[in-house]
C-alpha cells in the first residue's frame, strides 16, 4: 500500500513542497521547498530573488513558469539534483516532520498529482513520480545517518 499525498492539508501534506517548512539553503532562508525550486531556474539572476519573496508557493510557481524569464540552459539536466536539495535541507531542518518521513518505513511514497506525470504519478497513476522517489531517497540518506 503507497503512501500518497498531494497537497499541503493531505495526512502527509507535509511531502508536498507547498507545505509551509522553510530552510536555508544557499546562504537565503526559503519559505518553501517550492520557492527553492522555482527560483533556481534563474539562479543567479534578479528572477530567482522575486521568487524566493513571492507571498505564497503557488505564486512561486506561477512565476517560475513564466515562459517569458529566461530559463537557464541547464535546467533539465540539473532539476532532479535541486529538487533533491530541497527536500533533504527541508526534513533536516525539521525534525517533526522527518520523524514522519522516517516513520513512513519502507513503504512507497507517491506524489498524486492528477496532472504532473514527471513529479507526480499522473491522472493514470503511470507517471514518473520523481518527487515521490527523491523522497524515498533522502528517507533512506537520512536513516543511514542515524
Amino acid at each position: 500500500m503507497a503512501i500518497g499525498f498531494h497537497v499541503p492539508q493531505d495526512e502527509y501534506g507535509c511531502f508536498s513542497n507547498f507545505s509551509r517548512h522553510g530552510f536555508e539553503a544557499d546562504g537565503r532562508y526559503w519559505p518553501t521547498a517550492e520557492h527553492y525550486f522555482q527560483a533556481q531556474k534563474f539562479a543567479g539572476t534578479e528572477h530567482e530573488e522575486r521568487i524566493r519573496r513571492a507571498a505564497t508557493p503557488a505564486l512561486a510557481k506561477e512565476m517560475g513558469r513564466d515562459w517569458r524569464l529566461p530559463l537557464r540552459s541547464d535546467w533539465d539536466s540539473v532539476k532532479d539534483d535541486v529538487m533533491r536539495r530541497a527536500v533533504l535541507r527541508k526534513f533536516e531542518t525539521h525534525a517533526d516532520i522527518r520523524e514522519i518521513l522516517l516513520a513512513t518505513g519502507d513503504e512507497e511514497i507517491v506524489e498524486r498529482s492528477p496532472s504532473d506525470y514527471y513529479w507526480g504519478c499522473g491522472a493514470e497513476g503511470v507517471g514518473r513520480n520523481m518527487l515521490g522517489k527523491i523522497l524515498m531517497e533522502t528517507r533512506a540518506l537520512l536513516r543511514s545517518r542515524g
